[in-house]
């Protein structure tokens, strides 16, 4: 069995993804979790006592120090998509980020792979793209050879983004266009991004890299919409709302205690295209090959039609 891999926020979307492609390659994975009650279930996805979970919050020093004691390798995952309470962006992604490699590198980490977001720049009008671009810059100054992911949309049957809208068109007549739905987005698949972290923690060639992972197709925002509705069976009216109108409706979302149907940051990230154009390393120079949305999304889209399973599939579904 491999050496021992830290998993920061092992037990989200990603991580479960993460957790179970670190423990097939054969390494030993240690899940650093808030609340580790809640993360039983990871230790089902290797063999028998290679898979353990801990407590640790990355904004607590000591408990970092802790998980991170005996690792060849360290994962970060911890982020999040709005700001909640003492979960903001800046205590995260920056301060938290920073952490986690400082504490790695005392510990004496071989590698360090920091997961980041496509998109992320110090000047962008986003606060989560602006904190996810100084989060990056913190790691690489206490950890020079962190390997960066910068994933698109991250596709998968627990998304947020796909189920988000299926959820929707089974609810609502109507769907938001925002900005006229002309935003780009690259959708990767939960795997793929899983299968790029695990080879990165194994790879000396990828120390110091930042790779950029889009999936095999570009969508704008409105095709995204279109593609649901056919896989939903629904019927509904994308209804076109300017940015300044939907910053608006953002705002009242920045309000609710649980996770909002949209925020005024979110909108602003809606600004910018969700692409990988920067020329930096992408899935084909890590070697995996692309997962089609098409041939992912219909497996749990299905959920949000008239019948849920038992429906007729939808004339015109991928």
């Amino acid at each position: 069995m491999q050496g021992l891999v830290t998993v920061f926020g092992g037990s989200g979307f990603v991580g479960g993804q993460v957790v179970r492609q670190l423990a097939k390659a054969g390494h030993r994975v240690r899940v650093a979790v808030r609340n580790p009650n809640l993360a039983y279930r990871m230790r089902m996805l290797g063999d028998v006592g290679q898979i353990e979970v801990v407590q640790a919050n990355v904004r607590n020093a000591p408990s970092v120090a802790r998980a991170v004691e005996g690792a060849e390798g360290v994962v970060n995952l911890v982020g999040v998509l709005w700001e909640n309470g003492r979960q903001k962006f800046q205590t995260l992604h920056v301060m938290g980020a920073k952490t986690v490699a400082e504490q790695a590198k005392a510990a004496g980490v071989k590698r360090l792979v920091q997961v980041s977001a496509l998109g992320a720049d110090v000047n962008s009008s986003s606060k989560y793209q602006r904190t996810k671009a100084e989060g990056e810059a913190a790691v690489r100054a206490a950890f020079p050879g962190a390997v960066v992911i910068r994933p698109s949309v991250v596709f998968g049957a627990e998304d947020k983004f796909f189920n988000k809208f299926g959820q929707m068109a089974a609810l609502f007549p109507a769907l938001p266009l925002i900005g006229g739905g002309q935003t780009k987005f690259q959708p990767v698949y939960v795997g793929d991004v899983a299968a790029v972290i695990a080879k990165a923690i194994s790879s000396p060639a990828a120390e110091g890299l930042t790779y950029e992972l889009g999936g095999p197709a570009v969508y704008s925002f409105k095709e995204i919409l279109e593609m649901i509705l056919v896989e939903t069976g629904r019927s509904r009216v994308l209804a076109p709302i300017p940015f300044f109108a939907a910053s608006w409706i953002g705002k009242v979302g920045d309000l609710s205690p649980i996770a909002p149907p949209l925020t005024s940051d979110q909108v602003e990230s809606l600004k910018t295209d969700n692409v990988a154009d920067n020329g930096l390393p992408g899935l084909a120079e890590a070697g995996v090959v692309p997962t089609a949305v098409e041939a992912v999304v219909p497996s749990y889209l299905y959920r949000y039609r008239k019948g849920g399973q038992y429906a007729e599939v939808p004339q015109g579904a991928y």
